[in-house]
């Protein structure tokens, strides 16, 4: 990885077209041809950036750039796209490569239990009015994620999955077979909550009468980044 502090512009131009205006930037090059660029704010998200497969190349300056002061200037070129980010440097505060080897990827172990966690302290989000009954309600094949009431009183069982897919949905369904059984409980419905559900799984679910739930788990987090890029 190559990373760079400089003074720069940056123009995007493609599908959709992007002017940052010339101001000290960190610019980060990675190994697989990407490139982000990063301000001093706005959290972990990139001003600008080009996503992979791409390829990098040092442009040639014409006699407008050189008058205007620019040192150096790099087209980053999506190869399937042909959308294309320039970056203009008119002076290096700090240019370093590193070799960061192979990386493990992130382990996510304990994303749904934090889910977990999250939706029974903002059950709210299940709807208006509802009510935490408890979590990891036991049934005879295995807790309940969240047992909860909605706002007549009716219970809810929610099953939690951090990517929702038709086996999730085959699980809340026994449960809640079972739970509708129970004259304590019945009737029972369901909301399958996820931070992504699949469309085959959405589709299934809402034809057994089961309500979907999308997660965002950085705003659940406190982590809600307002910046977006363009």
């Amino acid at each position: 990885m190559r990373i760079v502090v400089a003074d720069c512009s940056v123009d995007y131009a493609g599908r959709l077209a992007a002017h940052l205006p010339r101001a000290k930037r960190v610019l980060m090059l990675k190994g697989d041809g990407s490139i982000l660029v990063h301000s001093d704010g706005g959290s972990y998200k990139p001003l600008n950036w080009m996503s992979p497969p791409c390829s990098l190349a040092t442009l040639d300056l014409d006699e407008d750039q050189e008058a205007a002061g620019v040192v150096e200037a790099w087209q980053v070129t999506h190869k399937k796209t042909a959308d294309r980010l320039v970056v203009s440097v008119y002076e290096f505060f700090h240019d370093s490569t590193h070799d960061l080897g192979v990386d493990p990827g992130l382990i996510k172990d304990g994303v749904e239990a934090h889910l977990q966690e999250l939706l029974a302290d903002q059950i709210e989000l299940a709807g208006e009015g509802h009510t935490l009954v408890r979590r990891e309600y036991m049934t005879a094949i295995g807790p309940v994620d969240i047992l909860a009431r909605d706002a007549e009183g009716a219970s809810v069982a929610i099953e939690i999955k951090r990517r929702g897919e038709i086996d999730g949905v085959e699980q809340l369904t026994r449960y809640l077979e079972l739970m509708n059984r129970d004259p304590l409980l019945a009737p029972v419905t369901g909301i399958f909550a996820a931070q992504e559900i699949k469309p085959q799984a959405r589709t299934l679910a809402e034809d057994r009468g089961i309500r979907c739930l999308v997660l965002d788990y950085d705003a659940m987090r406190g982590m809600e980044d307002q910046n977006t890029l363009f």
